[in-house]
């Protein structure tokens, strides 16, 4: 751990091996970007994509690249880094590697919003991400009202997480016997998490909810979340607020999770692996909160990318491959911890 300290007093503690592994990840996910940009029908070159990105290409590049190209790669940026934050954030508060939106039931919720809004309620694309939106941020009040007695234990949290989770997955199921042919394989597509179409202003809500949440998380909490991790009355004997501190940080990674679900709907296991997958790299105990956003920008990236142009013609939604990566991960993450005698 090293520390850096101004001219006016102030001081800034971080570590070499984090802050290496957080730069490679961002470097590594703007690259991937680059090059979905430049792929395609109309390929490009990624000289000529960081040219037209410059203000520097013709008017066909431009149009090619500001309009149809960039608010997809973008969108798999901004997505990715907020559903890794919110990961890690329940993570580090259930203090459980199992922790995640996924398995707590949020994406669940964001479903069953999003579904209503199809369904029931027959709006359009505005429709479906306020849906899914409001979906999240009541399964979250539900799953913490719930989960709370005379305080907030990780393992009960895990525990609603999962029922609420499970009932939700059966109201989902008769949403969808309730929809038409046209509203079901839209339904559909969305649970499943895509990037396909989107524009900018599918990605412009998401990009203002990470410029709010990212600092109040990372700069207003972060500090208190170490504390946190260990344990409440140490954190509590060394100044931390506990609960206000816990539920500061669970609304806004429920609310990350649910504005990266109206973006892209809920794809799944970016949130379960990003932040294990920094934490194995920086070999750090802590939350690893920046890590883990540039880690899940890297993966969703490369998974769009791997979604567009792997398959050939048939271009796949980005939550089939995330889908299939993650859970080889999580059966992976279950034996190891097994072993570990944890589960």
């Amino acid at each position: 751990m090293s520390v850096i300290r101004t001219a006016g007093g102030c001081s800034v503690v971080f570590q070499p091996r984090a802050l290496v592994t957080g730069t490679v990840c961002a470097l590594l996910a703007c690259a991937v970007a680059v090059v979905a940009i430049g792929s395609g029908e109309y390929p490009m070159s990624p000289v000529d994509v960081l040219r037209t990105l410059a203000g520097q290409g013709d008017p066909a590049d431009a149009f090619i690249v500001n309009e149809l190209r960039l608010p997809r790669a973008v969108s798999a940026l901004a997505v990715g880094a907020a559903l890794a934050l919110g990961g890690a954030v329940f993570q580090a508060v259930v203090r459980n590697p199992l922790g995640s939106p996924d398995v707590l039931g949020f994406t669940h919720g964001a479903a069953t919003g999003a579904l209503t809004a199809i369904v029931i309620v027959g709006g359009g694309s505005a429709a479906l991400a306020g849906g899914a939106l409001l979906g999240g941020v009541l399964t979250g009040l539900l799953v913490y009202g719930l989960a709370w007695r005379r305080g907030m234990h990780g393992y009960r949290l895990v525990l609603v997480g999962v029922g609420v989770a499970a009932i939700l997955t059966g109201v989902n199921g008769y949403l969808l016997t309730r929809a038409q042919i046209t509203e079901a394989g839209r339904a559909v597509l969305w649970m499943t998490g895509s990037l396909n179409g989107r524009g900018w202003e599918d990605v412009l809500p998401l990009l203002s909810g990470i410029s709010v949440l990212v600092p109040l998380v990372i700069l207003g909490c972060s500090r208190g979340l170490r504390m946190m991790e260990m344990g409440d009355d140490t954190a509590y004997a060394l100044g931390v607020r506990v609960e206000r501190v816990r539920l500061v940080l669970l609304a806004a990674a429920v609310l990350l999770v649910g504005l990266a679900a109206a973006a892209a709907g809920p794809v799944a296991f970016v949130a379960l692996t990003a932040p294990q997958l920094a934490r194995r790299l920086t070999k750090s105990p802590g939350p690893n909160l920046l890590p883990s956003m540039c880690m899940g920008a890297a993966l969703l990236a490369s998974a769009d990318l791997v979604a567009q142009r792997v398959f050939g013609e048939s271009e796949l939604p980005v939550g089939v491959v995330t889908g299939l990566l993650g859970g080889g991960y999580l059966v992976w993450l279950l034996a190891t911890e097994r072993r570990a005698g944890r589960i």
